[in-house]
């Protein structure tokens, strides 16, 4: 579509009392991602004039938005003198004769879905759906096809809280109809707000046309706590592995599996049941066995797992890592680390293998610090390498060696064991047997 034919400005300075955090609402995040985020994403598909309106947090809101996108504008409340959904509009300018107006806190909302607002030229399109429990919501009025008017519940009467059909907060303005109305608005109402919702009612006193668009709960489900924020994270995490598994990644009870917005599969792709993948990790031709965590990191054609952890930043190429094997900060390509390892601030080279209980020993309490292996090294299981240390190509450390200097030459042997010594009778003098 033409995205010169709309403004969309998203409602996000509110605080979210009933989420029962600090946090400001729309900065909780759902797949990895806060929840304004996905408001923005689907309207820019739609949109080259987006407007987000901040007031609580807004330092905090303005730069997270900032941290994905570079072509928003931002407009600060003044929650004091113009609280309310109405009041957020005061100060609102756009440059499009058609105006979205979305909330922050419906993070599964997509392009197709607005595409009914888009094809009314109505005056005023205002979106409502059925709800057997509408408490909560502002019932709507609607009489011959059109909408008479809105009823915040705090102001509805009894007849009117038992109207079933409610508003979904979502709205198409003609730019004009904002133009006159903005600037009437009051507060005269039992929370002394100024409400968007009576432009509705002053519209309809002048004869305008007001069309009722019935959508889908689904993708206009406000999130008000931190129950609605798990069911909508349910929602998205199954759009997430649907979208990835139409384009070839095979899951297995994918259910179990919590896969983040930033992730990227390439290739043919497994991923087994309980795995978590996060950030902006990136999978390519790899399998990712069960119960394995990936957080912020590319694996490319390799294999991880079971119960393994790779931690951020680290970068797997042609490497098989086991079971109970944790990575952070590593780049390893080509190697084998089978089981219960740790490999920490390391660059590991091709034909190495890392034996069982082997660790590198990457921070002295104050710094972290470099651990370099290069190729066809074998570290002997239980052994442990002392940062910062350097170990040449083609070097074997025994079972059990403790390697503390700076460099292990190409072609040497480390090894650091005591002498076994043996203490004849000393169980039966112990246990006095």
């Amino acid at each position: 579509m033409n995205k010169n034919r709309i403004s969309i400005v998203i409602l996000a300075a509110g605080k979210g009392s009933r989420m029962k955090s600090s946090k400001a609402k729309v900065l909780h995040t759902v797949c990895g991602r806060e929840m304004l985020y996905y408001i923005i994403k689907a309207s820019r598909e739609i949109s080259d004039d987006i407007t987000v309106v901040i007031a609580h947090q807004k330092d905090a809101v303005q730069k997270a938005v900032s941290s994905y996108f570079n072509d928003i504008n931002f407009v600060t409340q003044d929650d004091i003198n113009f609280p309310g959904t109405g009041g957020a509009m005061k100060n609102v300018s756009v440059k499009n004769e058609k105006v979205l107006v979305l909330n922050g806190d419906m993070p599964l909302i997509s392009a197709k879905a607005l595409d009914g607002f888009l094809h009314n030229d109505s005056d005023i399109v205002m979106s409502i759906f059925d709800l057997p429990n509408p408490d909560g919501y502002g019932r709507v009025i609607i009489k011959d096809g059109e909408v008479q008017k809105i009823v915040e519940q705090k102001d509805a009467s009894k007849l009117e809280l038992s109207v079933t059909t409610v508003n979904a907060g979502i709205y198409a303005f003609s730019k004009k109809v904002l133009d006159k109305y903005i600037p009437l608005l009051g507060n005269d109402n039992a929370q002394k707000e100024y409400y968007l919702t009576d432009v509705i009612s002053m519209a309809r006193a002048d004869g305008l046309t007001i069309s009722p668009l019935l959508v889908d709960e689904e993708h206009f489900r406000g999130v008000n706590s931190k129950k609605d924020l798990s069911v909508a994270e349910e929602i998205m995490q199954d759009r997430i592995k649907t979208k990835w598994m139409e384009a070839g990644v095979r899951m297995q009870l994918p259910s179990t599996i919590y896969i983040e917005e930033g992730v990227i599969f390439e290739g043919e792709c497994i991923v087994e049941n309980g795995c978590r993948i996060t950030g902006n990790s990136k999978i390519i031709s790899s399998h990712i066995k069960a119960h394995s965590v990936i957080e912020d990191s590319v694996v490319k054609n390799s294999d991880v797992g079971p119960l393994a952890h790779l931690r951020p930043a680290s970068e797997l190429e042609d490497t098989h890592i086991g079971n109970f094997v944790e990575v952070k900060k590593s780049t390893l390509k080509g190697v084998k680390a089978g089981h219960l390892s740790y490999i920490g601030d390391a660059t590991v080279d091709e034909g190495t293998n890392i034996g069982a209980g082997v660790i590198t020993c990457n921070y002295d309490g104050v710094k972290k610090y470099q651990t370099i292996i290069g190729k066809n090294v074998f570290v002997g299981s239980d052994s442990q390498l002392v940062a910062p240390v350097t170990i040449e190509d083609d070097v074997m450390i025994a079972a059990g060696t403790t390697v503390t200097s700076g460099k292990v030459e190409s072609g040497s042997l480390a090894i650091s064991r005591t002498k076994l010594r043996t203490i004849k009778d000393f169980y039966y003098k112990f246990f006095k047997k």
